[in-house]
C-alpha cells in the first residue's frame, strides 16, 4: 500500500489516482458513442435529471452550432446564437468577467468612503433599513453600481445547451450562470470561482447588529429542468471570506451561494463535482413562504452523487420542499463547520453510503441541523471511518432539535452506489474539473 494525494489530502490508495480517475469517471458516467464531451449525455438511471425525457444538452447540435469560446464576449455570443436549437460551447482557458476590476460598475458619484460615513450604526443606528434611500444618495449609487454589475455578469443558458471545458484548466471567474425556466443543460469539466459582490448592501436591521448582504450565485437553476452538473470545481479561490475585511463589526460579506436550486426547478444532477471554501454553499428551494410553497411542491427532486464538499461552512445543501437523494459524497470538514445538511420545511432528503471526515473536537451531530420538522432517511453513512446513526447522535447531543426517520421514499435513479468506506478515496481522486479528457 503506498499513499497518493488528492485534492490536497493524502490519502490510502491501492491503486494510482491516474488509474483510479479512469475507473471511476467511466463506471459513474456509463456513456456510448464517441469521446467528444460535447457529444456525450446523461446515463440512464443516473439520478434525477435522467427522470423522464433524460438530460442530453446540445449533443445533437449541427456543425454550425457548436463554438470554442476563450473570451467572455464570445461565451455570451455563442450563447444568444441560434436560440434554444441545439448548441455545444467548449470553453478553453480561465475566462474572467470582471477582468477590469469592480471600478468598471461604478455609478458616476459613487464612493465606498461616503458609504460607510453615511450608514455607520453610530449615526443611521440599526433600526431602519435603507429601503426608502433616494437614487442620489450613497445607498442609491450603490443600488446603480450593483444592477451594472448584475447586467455584466450574469449569463442566461438556454435550453438544449452543453457547456464544457477542454483539457484541465477551464472555466470562470466572477460568472454568474442563470438556468432559468429551461429544459435540458449540461455543464461538465469546468472550473468556477465565485462571483464576488463588488457593491454589497449594508441592512441596519438584519440580526442584532446589522449585516452585509450579497447577491450572485455562481449557478442558479430556476424553474429549469434536466440539469446536469457533472465534474466541476466551484471555489472562492482567490477571494476567501478569511481574507475579507470587517465594516461595522461584521463580515464584509461578498458572497452568495455555489448553487442554487429554486422556484420549482427539477429533475437535476450534480454528480463527480467539487464544492470548497465557501459559507453558504448549496440551496434547494429558496423560502418557507406560501408564495414559493405552492410553485415548490412536489418539485426540486435533485440527485447528489460522488461529490466532494471540503471546507464548507453550512448548506451542503439546505432542502426545502424537495425530495433529494445524497449518496456517495465525501464531506471534509475544518474548524468553521456549522452543518452539512439543513432539513428544511416539508424536505424529504434521502442521505445515505456518504463519508465524513471530520477534525477533532467537532462532532457527528452537526451533520445535521433541523430547520423544521421534516422526517429524513439517513442509512449507512460513516464519520471518519466509523459507522454512524446519524439522526440518533444528532437527537442524543440536541435533544430540543430532535429529528424523525423515515423521508417516506426510496430512491431508484440510481448506478453503481460504492461503499461507504470506499467513498474518500473514489471521491477525493475522481471529483472535480480537470478529470475528464
Amino acid at each position: 500500500m503506498r499513499t497518493q494525494q488528492c485534492h490536497g489530502r493524502v490519502i490510502a490508495a491501492l491503486v494510482g489516482c491516474t488509474a483510479l480517475v479512469l475507473s471511476v469517471t467511466g463506471t459513474a458516467s456509463a456513456h456510448a458513442g464517441p469521446r467528444d464531451l460535447g457529444r456525450q449525455v446523461l446515463a440512464a438511471n443516473d439520478g434525477w435529471a435522467s427522470y423522464g425525457t433524460g438530460t442530453t444538452g446540445g449533443s445533437a447540435a449541427d456543425a454550425e452550432h457548436v463554438y470554442t469560446v476563450t473570451t467572455w464576449a464570445e461565451f455570451k455570443a455563442a450563447l444568444a446564437a441560434g436560440g434554444s436549437a441545439p448548441k455545444i460551447i467548449k470553453v478553453k482557458g480561465v475566462i474572467d468577467a470582471v477582468a477590469e476590476g469592480c471600478d468598471a460598475f461604478a455609478a458616476p458619484g459613487y464612493d465606498f468612503d461616503a458609504y460607510l460615513a453615511t450608514y455607520s450604526p453610530e449615526v443611521w443606528g440599526l433600526d431602519t433599513d435603507l429601503s426608502a434611500e433616494p437614487a442620489d444618495s450613497p445607498e442609491g449609487l450603490r443600488r446603480v453600481s450593483q444592477a451594472n454589475q448584475d447586467t455584466a455578469i450574469k449569463a442566461a443558458v438556454p435550453s438544449n445547451t452543453t457547456i464544457v471545458g477542454i483539457g484541465r484548466n477551464a472555466g470562470f471567474k466572477g460568472v454568474s450562470l442563470q438556468i432559468k425556466a429551461v429544459d435540458n443543460v449540461i455543464i461538465r469539466n469546468l472550473s468556477f470561482e465565485s462571483p464576488i459582490d463588488c457593491f454589497p448592501q449594508w441592512d441596519p436591521t438584519d440580526g442584532t447588529h446589522g449585516n452585509w448582504n450579497s447577491e450572485y450565485d455562481t449557478a442558479v437553476v430556476y424553474g429549469a429542468t434536466h440539469v446536469w452538473l457533472d465534474h466541476n470545481t466551484f471555489t472562492d479561490g482567490s477571494h476567501p471570506d478569511s481574507a475579507a475585511p470587517t465594516y461595522f463589526g461584521m463580515l464584509y460579506q461578498q458572497h452568495d451561494g455555489e448553487l442554487d436550486i429554486v422556484r420549482g426547478a427539477d429533475h437535476v444532477t450534480a454528480s463527480w463535482n467539487v464544492f470548497t471554501d465557501h459559507d453558504k454553499t448549496i440551496l434547494i428551494g429558496n423560502s418557507d413562504s406560501e408564495s414559493t410553497a405552492a410553485g415548490d411542491r412536489g418539485h426540486l427532486k435533485v440527485t447528489f452523487h460522488h461529490n466532494l464538499f471540503s471546507n464548507l461552512v453550512e448548506r451542503a445543501p439546505r432542502v426545502r420542499f424537495g425530495q433529494v437523494d445524497s449518496y456517495n459524497n465525501h464531506f471534509v470538514a475544518n474548524g468553521d463547520y456549522s452543518y452539512s445538511f439543513g432539513i428544511g420545511k416539508e424536505s424529504q432528503l434521502v442521505a445515505e453510503h456518504n463519508a465524513f471526515t471530520l477534525p477533532e473536537g467537532v462532532s457527528a451531530a452537526k451533520v445535521l441541523k433541523r430547520w423544521n420538522v421534516s422526517p429524513l432517511t439517513a442509512d449507512d453513512n460513516y464519520v471518519n471511518g466509523t459507522a454512524t446513526d446519524l439522526i440518533a447522535v444528532h437527537n442524543a447531543e440536541i435533544p430540543a432539535e430532535v429529528l424523525q426517520s423515515g423521508a417516506g421514499w426510496t430512491p431508484t435513479l440510481r448506478t453503481k452506489v460504492d461503499p461507504a468506506r470506499s467513498v474518500p478515496r473514489i471521491v477525493d481522486c475522481g471529483a472535480g474539473a480537470g478529470r475528464l479528457s
